[in-house]
């Protein structure tokens, strides 16, 4: 869920995701609810959402409680069913302590130190750790870096994927970092580079720079994904 956005912010569209959520919750005791699902929700929510609307609509701003009961209760079940089935596919990533994100977040690092020595070196000078980053990057899988046009493109991607996006992840955060590499370079000290890497100007971003940021991604795993001195298995 994308806080500062007003589909969000109604009191109907709250109820709805809190409903999905504790459903989910109930039904898998194991994991339960963790921070960042609400996330996970919104693509599919908003894809529903923008199916009982005319093409003039604006999704950002429409209110919800304008819709009939049945077409809400259509679009939060369809949207529960979609998130459960693609979490089913990362749930490792939901368990106690989060351990597939952790491990993704090492295979990052690894990766940077790889393909961008410079940069990784720059961030180590400076103290930074890739879990102060890229943990939030791959627990809302990027949800809160981009718009939610952009996010919607991305996840395309990510659901074409045969895992639903285990492997590719990887590799866009990869490639998303390094889109901002000149920026970075340019920071001289450990607060600067946070500042830019928790807030990164992506507002103005549409369909074609997302797509610059996959097609990078899957270079980068055709390169690298499974390769003898980098990446064990997942």
């Amino acid at each position: 869920m994308c806080p500062l956005i007003s589909l969000f912010q109604q009191t109907v569209v709250q109820e709805m995701f809190e409903r999905i959520l504790f459903i989910w919750a109930i039904r898998h005791p194991a994991s339960g609810y963790v921070q960042g699902m609400n996330d996970l929700v919104t693509p599919f929510f908003v894809v529903f959402l923008e199916q009982v609307l005319s093409t003039d609509v604006e999704v950002e701003t429409f209110a919800v409680d304008s819709l009939a009961l049945d077409q809400r209760s259509n679009i939060e079940a369809d949207s529960y069913w979609c998130m459960s089935k693609f979490l089913d596919s990362i749930q490792v990533n939901y368990i106690f302590a989060q351990t597939g994100i952790q491990e993704k977040v090492k295979k990052l690092k690894e990766l940077i130190e790889r393909i961008d020595a410079t940069l990784h070196q720059h961030l180590h000078t400076h103290e930074i750790d890739y879990l102060q980053f890229s943990f939030r990057w791959m627990n809302n899988l990027l949800m809160r870096e981009l718009p939610l046009r952009c996010t919607i493109r991305l996840w395309d991607t990510y659901l074409s994927e045969p895992d639903g996006c285990g492997s590719v992840l990887l590799y866009v955060c990869a490639a998303f970092l390094r889109h901002w590499r000149k920026e970075l370079m340019e920071q001289k000290d450990f607060q600067g580079l946070m500042l830019l890497l928790q807030n990164l100007p992506t507002h103005n971003w549409d369909s074609e720079d997302i797509s610059l940021i996959v097609a990078e991604s899957f270079r980068l795993k055709e390169t690298f994904d499974g390769a003898p001195r980098h990446l064990g298995s997942s």
